[in-house]
This record gives structure tokens, C-alpha cells and sequence, in this order.
């Protein structure tokens, strides 16, 4: 297993944690940001493979984000994305 760990930007949360086995989604967790709708986040994405995470989640928009063209789920979409071009 392993632990990747993204800091989001323009978004309410500080930090993503997102543990993965192998190309599969153990758990996700997030420090900041609006703890309700991250937990359930969370929860959709256990053994979630990476690339169908990014595909649903790439592109959402929240309008409480600072810039209000992206937002916790597409911000962790990128953090996945980069982690994947490594």
C-alpha cells in the first residue's frame, strides 16, 4: 500500500490524503474543506481504481472555491493525475 498526499489549490481544503493498493482507492482523507461532503467523498471512492476517480471527478466546479472554476473533487482529481505521470 501506499500513501500519496496532495495540497490542493483555491479550494477550502489544506491537504488530501488518498491511500492506494496498487491502482485501487483504500481511503480518503481530507484536513479543511467541508468535512460532510468529504467523508462521503470518501466513501464513494474505497476500491475505486485512480483513472475512474479522475474521470467522474475531473472538471467539477464549486462556486465557494476561490477562483469558483474548481473544486475539492476536481483538485483531487489533478493531485491523482499528476501522481500518475510520475
Amino acid at each position: 500500500m501506499k500513501e500519496i498526499t496532495i495540497v490542493p489549490n483555491n479550494v477550502c481544503s489544506r491537504e488530501m490524503r488518498v491511500v492506494l493498493d496498487g491502482n485501487k482507492i483504500v481511503s480518503f482523507t481530507a484536513i479543511g474543506g467541508c468535512q460532510g461532503k468529504l467523508r462521503g467523498l470518501g466513501a464513494l471512492l474505497v476500491d475505486m481504481s485512480v483513472e475512474e476517480a479522475i474521470s467522474r471527478l475531473e472538471g467539477i466546479e464549486c462556486h465557494g472555491s476561490r477562483d469558483g472554476k474548481t473544486s475539492c473533487p476536481d483538485q483531487l482529481a489533478k493531485g491523482l493525475k499528476r501522481y500518475l505521470n510520475k
